[in-house]
């Protein structure tokens, strides 16, 4: 099948709230008014950063137009560090396929999308949160453990 890769706009906010909530249900998040205040939460914050475009997101749609899966970027300010450029830093967050398009290719081509992004903007690296589902596809691609720890305060 054939499927088009474009960046999402304001009208888009749907697609990035369902693909949010279906990725933390599947990585075992089940509790409704947890996911209902996830979802609240959420929506406020890409409806600005999609407008002021601290959130960029790149959306996959098949050959009806459908929207079949996506995954964004976070751009955050942050003082300057070794080897970066600018003082920002970019996060890959919110990659969701669903169910009938998976096996496809289409996380790679998200990835592939919006590493090129951050390319041509000048980034010297990306980071993301990796679940097991997409561990292996981001260690195909480079991506490498760091030293990042939490510490969870509840």
């Amino acid at each position: 099948m054939n499927f088009v890769i474009r960046e999402a706009r304001d009208q888009d906010l749907s697609h990035l709230m369902h693909h949010r909530r279906k990725m933390f249900e599947e990585m075992g998040f089940r509790d409704p008014d947890v996911l209902n205040q996830v979802e609240r939460i959420s929506e406020g914050y890409f409806r600005a950063a999609l407008r002021d475009r601290s959130y960029r997101a790149w959306l996959a749609e098949d050959a009806t137009g459908a929207v079949v899966a996506g995954g964004g970027i976070v751009l955050a300010n942050w003082p300057g560090f070794p080897r970066e450029r600018c003082a920002k830093r970019a996060w890959i967050l919110n990659m969701y396929t669903e169910p009938r398009a998976r096996r496809q290719g289409l996380a790679k081509r998200l990835m592939d999308a919006m590493i090129e992004w951050c390319r041509q903007e000048g980034f010297a690296s990306v980071s993301l949160h990796a679940s097991p589902f997409g561990r292996p596809l981001y260690e195909s691609m480079g991506f490498q453990q760091t030293n990042e720890m939490r510490l969870e305060l509840r």
